[in-house]
């Protein structure tokens, strides 16, 4: 399965020597992933699949607009042979494919512990990251120290990533998300600004006993007693 989404991503004014979200440019990351996953999504209920699974989302930036790039998600629709254990569907509550992009072996690992996949959650930063001053720059030459501006703008456009997809996994009451990925991207952006993207799988319960099994011990023969 596979959505598409060719967006132009605009321009945000920024202050030189402030840390600050570019709020334009998340909102715009966002949505283009988004109308991508929902194509993606649509494709599948066409078919009659009850979700997708290895979803991946790629962005390329277009060579005939510097701002323009097409944002992609693909993956391997499925459909299941027998319903829950909880009865009903593998499809999510809202009755649309459900999307993970856990391998296949995680997936299965996942139904095994009594959770099923409800959607695929995400949350985007865009950050501008402040310019020092050539005095504060001068003062840290050759010496081991932190830079407390960079570690606060870094670990704040980190957060809002975090609590954005977080956000998305309360809407669909998820119990918990997981396969998270903290991703960084410099995009087409000058070194002051980046993005970072959280996305994981949120899970829901297939039975009332969703509890991981303890591993199994095995120890060499001369070691048992």
């Amino acid at each position: 399965m596979l959505g598409s989404s060719i967006y132009h991503v605009g321009l945000q004014r920024r202050g030189w020597r402030a840390n600050q979200e570019l709020t334009t440019l998340s909102q715009a990351m966002y949505h283009a992933r988004d109308l991508a996953m929902t194509r993606m999504v649509a494709e599948a209920d066409a078919v009659g699949a009850d979700g997708i699974v290895g979803v991946r989302l790629q962005i390329e930036f277009k060579t005939f607009g510097r701002h323009l790039a097409e944002f992609v998600a693909i993956g391997t629709a499925v459909k299941g042979d027998n319903p829950p254990a909880t009865g009903g569907s593998w499809r999510t509550n809202r009755d649309q494919p459900f999307t993970s992009d856990l391998s296949g072996q995680d997936f299965w690992t996942l139904i095994q512990a009594g959770y099923a996949p409800l959607g695929l959650v995400m949350g985007s930063c865009v950050y501008h990251i402040a310019h020092r001053s050539a005095f504060q720059a001068a003062s840290t030459f050759g010496v081991n120290v932190e830079v407390p501006s960079f570690t606060q703008a870094l670990y704040d456009a980190r957060e809002r990533a975090m609590a954005r997809m977080q956000a998305e996994a309360i809407s669909l009451d998820a119990d918990g998300i997981v396969g998270v990925r903290l991703d960084n991207f410099a995009h087409i952006w000058e070194g002051h600004t980046t993005e970072f993207f959280a996305i994981g799988t949120a899970v829901r319960p297939l039975r009332a006993d969703h509890m991981i099994a303890k591993p199994t011990i095995v120890l060499p023969l001369d070691d048992r007693r």
